[in-house]
């Protein structure tokens, strides 16, 4: 394992993701994995993992995509990564759940983690990736982890201003929160210093690979760069009101009158459907092989 320290590069995000964000999806990693399931066809199809091979997942989570990864990879084996230590501990506990003995997983900052050189034949990430302080030093580090032809495939959000089914409804309902029942600018509600410091690091960090050109220069130790949309449905709980529980949940002691909830849930009704609330969204699909 990577010594975490304050003094290391990703510190900011350590804190994070082992603080109050990381909490979060720990606790709730049921409902994030569903929201993320939409993007899981057109990675592992790009991945093209075969039955012998070396697998890295990097920011694997709660260990979702890894588990998947070792079970298309039956004779080789996959590792997660991830740098949370409740979403480490939360993936060991559902891959042992499930029997699965060829997947593994470690704590580390893949930024400067001491990969074994040429270990892997394939590098993934579901979202994974955009969270380094330094994209290039991240990414030439898990090059040093790929064989020669080596591949790597990962997805990431495309731009927050992308008009979409799920931008224009998350819009709107930031903008309702933010009102009194009244249409009044509301106060804001107290929250934690450092509960707040770990959100704005995490939603900064979610769109630093929102830009194609960005993409492309940070993998300058990669050929055969690619860089694809992909068309995501995202699900934001099975009813309206799940829905709203849901995001209300991700600011620890956020109320809201009934009135407000009840035109907050009505922001959904449209997207409600027998399969839970879901909302057309985008991602980018990003390949790239290490040089040969």
């Amino acid at each position: 394992m990577t010594a975490i320290t304050p003094a290391s590069p990703n510190s900011r995000q350590a804190a994070a993701w082992n603080g109050s964000v990381g909490t979060h999806w720990a606790t709730h990693h049921d409902r994030y994995d569903t929201m993320l399931s939409g993007v899981n066809d057109a990675l592992f199809e790009a991945a093209a993992i075969g039955a012998g091979d070396r697998v890295l997942d990097i920011g694997c989570g709660s260990g979702v995509t890894t588990r998947i990864a070792a079970r298309r990879a039956a004779h080789g084996h996959a590792v997660g990564v991830d740098i949370s230590a409740p979403l480490i501990d939360r993936a060991r506990a559902s891959t042992a759940s499930d029997g699965i003995t060829n997947a593994a997983y470690e704590r580390a900052d893949a930024q400067v983690h001491a990969f074994p050189a040429a270990g892997y034949d394939v590098a993934i990430s579901r979202g994974g990736v955009m969270f380094f302080a330094d994209h290039t030093a991240a990414f030439t580090n898990i090059g040093r982890a790929l064989r020669p032809g080596g591949r790597l495939v990962f997805v990431c959000p495309q731009p927050v201003d992308q008009d979409t089914e799920e931008s224009r409804t998350l819009g709107l309902f930031a903008k309702l929160l933010a009102q009194e029942e009244d249409g009044r600018e509301a106060s804001p509600q107290p929250v934690p210093p450092d509960d707040a410091a770990d959100a704005a690091a995490a939603r900064t960090a979610m769109a630093s690979l929102s830009d194609p050109a960005r993409i492309h220069e940070v993998l300058t130790a990669y050929e055969d760069v690619r860089v694809s949309p992909v068309p995501v449905q995202a699900v934001w709980g099975a009813t309206p009101a799940d829905a709203v529980d849901f995001i209300l949940s991700r600011t620890p002691g956020r109320t809201v009158g009934g009135r407000k909830r009840a035109s907050l849930e009505e922001l959904f009704r449209p997207h409600a459907t027998e399969r839970g609330v879901r909302m057309r969204a985008g991602v980018w699909l990003v390949t790239a092989v290490r040089p040969a």
